[in-house]
């Protein structure tokens, strides 16, 4: 009866709700999925309401597939409780409007699935804030969500969790407290491989803070790699030095597909054995250790400082208080 998988086919109430950004596509869109075949309520937060609608439309046609062949864990509802908010994380305006209208809704959060990114550039590009891409999309605008959405989740019940997605590639950045952006990597020498991997230790970093304020509360924040998932973003690495490695995954059945790339994801938010589980970095949905940079506590302390110097327009009083 339907398929095997290495995540936990656990019973979600209808009201349980999960926001995923990018969770019209790849990984989030197979997150969004089975969190709402399980039968919990799903926002998907990104830029486009048609391929947003799109996705919804495609994942209740398979969502109907599912109960016809009786898969493990898929309620029995008419349709998923899936639904759009617009979301654009190259602006901070976009993000904050999001946050305003999500917290003005009244709803609950349970689960909040920072899952959106971009990959490698061509060439370096900043936001419409003044920020370098890569670290505006992939962390700095994920940060200010979080940020303004603890209140939310702390008043949403016993355990709620955020889960960051990170990458393998974290493994590769380095970490320079006096160029955390990496703008001193521009034309004709820009390196996104090293933007790129640079963003998804942040995502780490932040895991590490968030839980040491949050430490006596109902949320808990984890981390993840989900793998070397065949996707529009894994594409963007078929170039320069990351070519050869990816064609070497490749020809060795190393990739995953999206839904199996989301596996990881999904073992963080459901998994029952993971209640109060905190300062977690997982692969293939086993602890794994992460960078000694990931975990540098004076480095940590750095990127927080510059990344609510970068915010501090958007973050009041009550809010710097969440965070201290």
């Amino acid at each position: 009866m339907g398929s095997t998988t290495s995540f936990p086919r656990v019973s979600i109430p209808k009201d349980n709700i999960s926001l995923v950004t990018g969770g019209n596509a790849g990984i989030g869109y197979h997150t969004a999925k089975w969190l709402a075949m399980m039968g919990g309520t799903v926002i998907i937060a990104c830029r486009s309401e048609e391929k947003a609608n799109q996705a919804i439309q495609q994942m209740n046609k398979e969502f109907t597939e599912e109960k016809q062949k009786q898969t493990v864990g898929v309620v029995d509802y008419e349709q998923l409780n899936v639904e759009f908010m617009s979301l654009n994380l190259n602006s901070l305006k976009s993000v904050m409007n999001f946050v305003e209208t999500y917290k003005a809704s009244g709803r609950k959060l349970h689960k909040l699935y920072c899952n959106a990114g971009i990959g490698l550039q061509d060439k370096v590009s900043y936001t419409e804030d003044g920020h370098e891409q890569i670290f505006q999309v992939n962390y700095l605008s994920h940060f200010l969500m979080v940020s303004h959405l603890l209140p939310v989740m702390k008043s949403s019940g016993p355990d709620c969790r955020i889960v960051l997605l990170s990458s393998l590639a974290h493994r590769s950045a380095h970490f320079d407290a006096a160029d955390i952006e990496g703008k001193k990597y521009s034309e004709p020498k820009y390196d996104s491989t090293e933007i790129y991997g640079r963003s998804k230790v942040y995502m780490i970093m932040q895991m590490f803070s968030l839980n040491e304020i949050l430490k006596d509360t109902n949320v808990t924040v984890l981390s993840l790699h989900p793998g070397i998932v065949r996707t529009v973003l894994l594409s963007s690495f078929g170039r320069g030095i990351v070519k050869p490695f990816l064609a070497l995954a490749n020809a060795f059945g190393a990739t995953k597909s999206p839904f199996e790339g989301a596996w990881t994801s999904l073992n963080a938010g459901v998994n029952p054995e993971l209640v109060g589980v905190r300062d977690v970095y997982f692969s293939d949905s086993k602890p794994k250790s992460s960078t000694a940079a990931s975990k540098n506590k004076s480095y940590q302390e750095a990127l927080w400082a510059y990344s609510i110097e970068c915010l501090k327009d958007y973050l009041p009083e009550n809010i710097l208080r969440e965070l201290q």
